[in-house]
């Protein structure tokens, strides 16, 4: 693993590096990205930053220095061996108040390069209790403030699944709490509207344009009907769900395998697209 903070790379990744006072570490008060990489190289990189643009913006920061980052991330990438990799990108406000008020200081910059696991080929998911707030302030939007997907993914692991599923406050399927959800009816894919206040992930969008698909709002018990289901996410890519809730799924499924050989071939083919 490699860190580099505010353009220097540290010598020890896990030395201390961050302001006690930082309100991304005090309030979670910033945004982030996580970037795949395969065999040393990022994947879809200008994607990332463009929606890092888009909820740094959203949440009051100051604007993004992609140049900075690509600094960042090739100092990290530089002299590992990844086959398959990591990269978090995390911006915060910076120093300020020990409150919610902004200090107005300079921000704070983190890149982080790390070895990845590949997640297993299937997997099991659970619906959780509590809603996603569609109407919220960070609806969509990829903060630090990930302390109720902790909640939820904690809740989802005691029933043996590694991802948890939200839906909505209008009782709509909504997301995971690091991937979107895709599902099958009467051999249509479908997958949730933005609007339902799912994050508008990288993975999700690319799926739509190589594969196609329908983004639709629907009640979550619309998965007691689905014949098939499956995870996206820059780290888990197209992840077959085997279990829901105990119901049981075939993984994959013949559409879920379609899109799963498809990902697998177009993103060889277009580390930037």
């Amino acid at each position: 693993m490699r860190a580099w903070v505010n353009g220097e790379l540290l010598d020890d990744p896990n030395a201390p590096a961050i302001a006690v006072a930082d309100h991304g570490f005090t309030v979670g008060d910033g945004v982030f990205e996580a970037v795949k990489v395969m065999d040393g190289q990022p994947f879809a990189l200008t994607r990332h930053l463009e929606r890092m643009d888009r909820n740094a913006k959203a949440l009051g920061l100051t604007d993004l220095d992609h140049d900075a980052v690509r600094r960042g991330v090739a100092a990290t990438l530089e002299g590992q061996d990844l086959p398959l990799g990591r990269i978090r990108i995390t911006y915060t406000d910076g120093i300020a108040p020990l409150g919610s008020n902004r200090g107005g200081g300079s921000p704070t910059l983190v890149v982080v390069t790390a070895p990845m696991s590949p997640f297993e080929e299937t997997t099991a998911i659970a619906t959780v209790p509590w809603p996603r707030n569609e109407h919220g302030a960070l609806a969509g939007l990829k903060t630090t403030s990930y302390a109720e997907n902790v909640i939820a993914l904690a809740r989802a692991a005691e029933q043996g699944a590694s991802e948890a599923i939200f839906a909505n406050t209008a009782g709509n399927l909504c997301e995971g709490t690091g991937s979107n959800i895709f599902y099958v009816v009467d051999g249509e894919l479908r997958t949730p509207t933005l609007g339902a206040g799912c994050l508008a992930g990288i993975t999700r969008a690319l799926i739509l344009e190589w594969y196609g698909g329908r983004e639709i709002d629907e009640p979550a018990t619309v998965l007691e009907r689905a014949s098939e289901i499956f995870l996206a996410s820059t780290t888990r890519d197209v992840q077959p769900v085997h279990t829901c809730d105990g119901r049981s799924y075939p993984a994959p499924g013949p559409v879920t395998k379609e899109v799963a050989d498809l990902w697998a071939a177009k993103e060889r083919e277009q580390l930037d697209p």
